[in-house]
């Protein structure tokens, strides 16, 4: 009998936690299902006096008999999600830990994540990993998982049935042509993801939190014909030669930050295809001259702060005999690009950086002091003391 056999018939889930295990496989096979609630709200059924259920795309309904204590998340959106709703102390691992920026915690006061247990973990996607760590939920798109990891669907549902269900939507970009069901905003993922730990204060708090600093920031906004043409892209080196296009009309959770701030999208009315899986295409420095962008963003760069962005990136720019002709370079308004997974509490950090970035005169320089929402409200939500 080899290993893999032995695992299947020897399951290594805490036996205290039911779920319901063959309702949420067949819905992962079938690829889509009814949602138990209307548009917008949390898909949350309640099924008896301690049991409940929770929907979403792919999965279905999920039926949990206890609240989830350990959990695991592939990319850093989902797993913000669940630290925004207290639950740092239950992670076991991430599937992208390279695109999990923890580092924004550090601004909110009583707010840690064991970085331990994340280097431990830094890419959970092997059906041996999820036995190991028996997590009581699995914040996943599952068709991620079989469409870049090669799993199966029957893959999905051994690890559904013998250690814990998957609740996800991969969410950040909608170009992906796998990706046949439906989409979730940012906040619609985050109510399903508080409906599964049961905190619904939590939630509506950070949401009448998110609403009103969206409100201000807008408020303060110059007219549309005073906002810049943006061009986002992807390029992780120092010495950028080609760069992957990302367009700004892509209703993925990614680009939150620029449709909040109402930009231009360089690329509109143009036929370059948004960046994703099965579009790569690149643009070299005289591609970009034709466009010739206001402002460019570069994503692949989040280690590092904004001086030693516009220290390494912007001056090899500067020095570029094509590129020191665009006008964004010239004028020294490239900067970092932001996360590609984000979560309610990295859209607030993403959110204040690109309002500055973009327009300065209105809240202050990247460099300025001035915080555009409160981070000791934020930490009060996170550790239960508002």
């Amino acid at each position: 009998m080899d290993g893999d056999e032995t695992m299947r018939e020897a399951p290594t889930r805490r036996d205290t936690l039911k779920y319901g295990g063959a309702l949420a496989a067949g819905a992962a096979l079938a690829g889509c299902s009814e949602l138990v609630g209307q548009e917008g709200d949390a898909g949350t059924e309640t099924t008896g006096a301690e049991s409940y259920s929770v929907s979403m795309e792919p999965m279905g309904t999920v039926a949990f008999d206890e609240v989830p204590e350990r959990w695991a998340a592939y990319d850093g959106g989902y797993a913000d999600m669940a630290i925004a709703l207290g639950q740092a102390d239950g992670l076991t691992g991430v599937g992208g830990a390279d695109r999990y920026y923890t580092y924004v915690y550090d601004e909110l006061p009583g707010v840690t994540v064991d970085r331990d247990v994340i280097e431990a973990y830094p890419e959970v996607r092997t059906r041996e990993e999820f036995y190991e760590l028996e997590s009581d939920v699995h914040l996943y798109d599952p068709q991620m998982l079989v469409n870049w990891f090669d799993w199966s669907d029957e893959d999905v549902e051994e690890i559904t049935s013998n250690v814990a269900p998957f609740v996800g939507n991969l969410i950040f970009r909608r170009s992906d042509e796998w990706h046949d069901y439906r989409y979730y905003t940012l906040y619609e993922a985050f109510e399903i993801v508080a409906e599964v730990f049961q905190q619904r204060e939590r939630y509506e708090a950070f949401s009448e939190l998110h609403t009103e600093f969206i409100t201000s920031i807008q408020e303060r906004l110059p007219p549309s014909d005073d906002r810049p043409d943006v061009f986002l892209t992807f390029e992780g080196t120092d010495e950028p030669k080609t760069f992957s296009p990302y367009r700004l009309d892509d209703a993925g959770t990614s680009k939150k930050q620029w449709r909040d701030l109402g930009i231009h999208d360089a690329l509109a009315g143009t036929d370059t295809d948004n960046l994703s899986t099965t579009n790569r295409g690149e643009l070299d420095y005289e591609n970009l001259l034709e466009i010739d962008p206001e402002v460019i963003l570069v994503r692949g760069h989040e280690r590092k702060s904004a001086t030693e962005f516009r220290d390494t990136v912007l001056d090899y720019m500067q020095s570029h005999p094509v590129g020191s002709e665009l006008t964004a370079v010239r004028n020294g308004r490239v900067y970092r690009g932001g996360y590609l997974n984000q979560g309610p509490v990295h859209n607030l950090f993403l959110t204040e950086r690109a309002a500055k970035q973009l327009f300065p005169d209105a809240f202050g320089d990247v460099t300025s002091d001035e915080q555009l929402f409160d981070r000791q409200e934020v930490a009060d939500i996170v550790t239960g003391d508002n």
